[in-house]
């Protein structure tokens, strides 16, 4: 051990250990310098200013100047479609020559989203809800009821609509409210004979609510119900009710049968 650390004190220790680290050192410094050449370090093309552009010129300056390019889509509501709103590498980076360019552009195709159920709910509140799904409001009518700015109906395209309908993201809904000066007193339909269906279309459009319904006897097909009753009933001496009156229904099963007039 002793001739050990004298030897570690020598002249020849000293020159073998400087010639080890220089060589160390000169080793690094040569693939520091050979790597930077080679990938061509700080050398290149700049990219060029893509975004705003339409993506056919887009391509076509990438195509002139020796890029490559790839093209993803995405919509935008209320921006031009066929324009590049990103780009990677971004503008003035220094490339390689046939380096690829990625462009995310603005399709020209509205994706379809479900029209969400906006009858409960208020103006305002359809407002928000559809500005959720990407929708917008297009024009508000109004008719009688006694609910005001409750949406009574939705129409696309001047047709009525119905929720869970697929349309295009950014599509305008017309709605139909109440004007909150619907009629005091509404007829009472006779649902008597009638598919449940029915009934419950009748009794909402005509300023009603759907109350309890009571089920009669087995039933086996719930698509096909008949009302055997209803409360309030139309008689000779009550025709009329309170707008949003609770109609209440019995029904069995069966289907509507015609009845003869006498």
């Amino acid at each position: 051990m002793s001739k050990f650390w004298a030897y570690l004190k020598t002249k020849q220790f000293r020159l073998n250990a400087i010639l080890a680290i220089g060589s160390i050192i000169i080793v690094v410094l040569i693939v520091f310098f050979s790597l930077g050449f080679y990938t061509r370090h700080g050398e290149g093309i700049p990219v060029p200013q893509l975004k705003g552009l339409s993506v056919e010129k887009a391509m076509s300056i990438l195509k002139d100047q020796g890029f490559e390019y790839k093209i993803d889509s995405v919509y935008v509501l209320d921006q031009p479609p066929g324009s590049v709103v990103e780009q990677d590498p971004d503008a003035g980076t220094n490339v390689k020559e046939n380096r690829t360019i990625y462009l995310t552009v603005i399709t020209r195709l509205a994706p379809p989203v479900a029209l969400p159920d906006l009858e409960p709910y208020t103006y305002r509140e359809a407002v928000a809800t559809l500005s959720n799904f990407g929708l917008k409001v297009g024009d508000t009518t109004y008719k009688s009821d006694i609910a005001r700015d409750r949406i009574l109906e939705m129409r696309f395209a001047g047709q009525p609509i119905k929720a869970g309908t697929k349309i295009p993201q950014g599509s305008r809904i017309d709605l139909v409210l109440g004007n909150g000066e619907g009629a005091s007193e509404v007829e009472i339909p006779d649902l008597v004979n009638q598919d449940l269906d029915a009934a419950k279309f009748v009794i909402k459009n005509g300023g009603l609510t759907l109350g309890t319904i009571t089920y009669q006897g087995q039933i086996t097909d719930s698509t096909s119900m008949v009302v055997v009753a209803q409360s309030p009933m139309k008689t000779d001496s009550l025709s009329k009710t309170s707008n949003g009156t609770r109609i209440n229904l019995t029904v069995s099963q069966g289907k509507k049968t015609d009845v003869p007039n006498n």
